[in-house]
């Protein structure tokens, strides 16, 4: 089913790419909206420094409610478009990368709900013209960024071409693709147990006909059902051919430690794993794996010292994982393994990390660390780390501030902050207190850029 897969930059893509910027050309603009002004200058107080390498440019202002509630980012720098999961307005908001400006939005999310796991949009990612989300009634909903917008309460939308519902009860949260969009592997993460369903995805077909492959389990032995455990954040890996999985804990790793079954409750002990797919293997309606096996290259790696929610790939076939206490109060590093070795080493200075982003184009990573701890002292941040995996700065954010993705042409970093902060850190960020989106710039000498190759590897992030 699985076929070798084609350059992330191929020419149809580009010209789509034209295409749909040629139709939001007057959103873009700016011409069918006026986006809410900030109170103050943006790029203010302790989350602009002036002595990082990486530089506060600008905060985007999103239109309608405070922005109090939101999750995954992505970026199609082919589109010049980031994607945010916006609970407060119940959609995903679609920002222009060259202009920094609000464009538009796609709606028809639940929002923000009592529980989170009942809220969307969730998990986002996107190939050419087709933006997928997931949502808190256990859909994922795809959309077309060719429709044409229309527009309410001065804001152009954009509604959902497709929702398709896996079978869960709670939301469809993150996501990944292989490069040529044709497949899509999603985790239910609150669901008990929680799964995974593999998508045939649109790949670059100009109509929506998005299908489920495999309903895929994890033994129960090493996610025992009833304790609540979880499924996170997936990504794609060319050279190994195989999706990624996080899972934040994992049963008897180490033996005899505690994942959620002791009576009364106690701290969490157990590690995590890492869930590796061949996407190949999948046909039938449902599947289960088990531990891993080194023959095939599948099922369930047993990590160490690291219980991660957010995963990408970097130079040399790395996974960073984003490893974090409130899964495992022990955890205080994040974690680099190798897919192809299964060799690692951990991170000193940086934990407590949600969504995570590798930017081939100037080669770092960025890691949204809101539950990042210094000196036992929750203390938000940036996390900056080099292609080397050594740790270069972090940068102070708003508090739930946990979300990053970056535009690998033009080298900008977005952020979102949130209008619940218990600080004041996103308020000199934005210039106000509604809210926004941040927007980091590392200006760099080198002609690396998407898809750039670093040594055997090729490189990623968004189709």
């Amino acid at each position: 089913m699985l076929r070798k897969y084609e350059s992330a930059r191929t020419l149809p893509r580009k010209n789509l790419g034209a295409a749909v910027l040629v139709l939001l050309t007057p959103f873009l603009a700016g011409a069918w909206f006026a986006s809410p002004a900030a109170a103050a200058a943006p790029c203010q107080g302790p989350g602009a420094p002036t002595t990082t390498e990486t530089k506060c440019l600008t905060a985007v202002q999103i239109p309608g409610k405070p922005l109090g509630a939101f999750d995954i980012s992505w970026v199609n720098p082919y589109l010049n478009q980031y994607y945010l999961g916006d609970r407060s307005n119940a959609g995903i908001d679609v920002i222009n990368t060259v202009s920094n400006t609000f464009a538009l939005r796609l709606t028809g999310f639940v929002g923000a709900q009592s529980s989170n796991a009942t809220s969307g949009p969730d998990g986002v990612t996107s190939h050419g013209q087709w933006v997928y989300g997931g949502d808190g009634n256990s859909t994922l909903k795809v959309f077309n960024l060719s429709s044409i917008p229309t527009v309410s309460n001065g804001v152009p939308s954009i509604t959902y071409a497709q929702s398709i519902s896996p079978g869960g009860k709670f939301r469809v949260d993150e996501m990944a693709l292989t490069p040529d969009g044709k497949l899509l592997l999603a985790a239910n993460n609150a669901d008990d147990p929680p799964f995974a369903t593999l998508f045939a995805a649109n790949g670059d077909s100009g109509i929506s006909n998005v299908s489920i492959i495999t309903k895929i389990s994890v033994d129960s032995t090493i996610i025992p059902t009833g304790a609540g455990l979880s499924l996170e954040q997936p990504t794609w890996e060319p050279v190994t051919q195989r999706f990624y999985t996080s899972i934040p804990i994992i049963a008897n790793n180490p033996p005899g430690c505690n994942y959620g079954q002791v009576t009364p409750p106690s701290p969490i002990t157990c590690d995590g794993g890492l869930l590796v797919v061949d996407p190949t293997t999948l046909s039938k309606p449902t599947a289960v794996l088990g531990a891993f096996d080194s023959t095939t290259n599948t099922g369930v790696v047993p990590l160490h010292g690291c219980s991660p929610n957010g995963i990408t790939v970097g130079p040399g076939s790395n996974l960073l994982e984003g490893c974090t206490p409130g899964n495992n109060p022990s955890d205080t590093t994040t974690l680099v393994i190798n897919a192809i070795n299964k060799n690692y080493a951990h991170i000193a200075g940086i934990t407590g990390s949600d969504e995570v982003w590798f930017n081939s184009g100037d080669q770092r990573y960025y890691t949204g660390s809101s539950g990042n701890r210094v000196n036992g002292t929750l203390t938000p941040v940036l996390g900056v780390i080099d292609g080397t995996s050594v740790l270069v700065e972090t940068i102070p954010q708003s508090s739930a501030s946990h979300s990053v993705a970056a535009d690998c042409i033009n080298n900008r970093i977005f952020v979102p902050q949130s209008a619940a902060d218990t600080t004041t850190v996103g308020q000199e960020i934005c210039g106000g207190t509604n809210g926004c989106v941040a927007v980091y710039t590392h200006p760099t000498t080198g002609s690396t850029a998407c898809g750039a190759i670093f040594g055997s590897t090729s490189y990623y992030n968004a189709p």
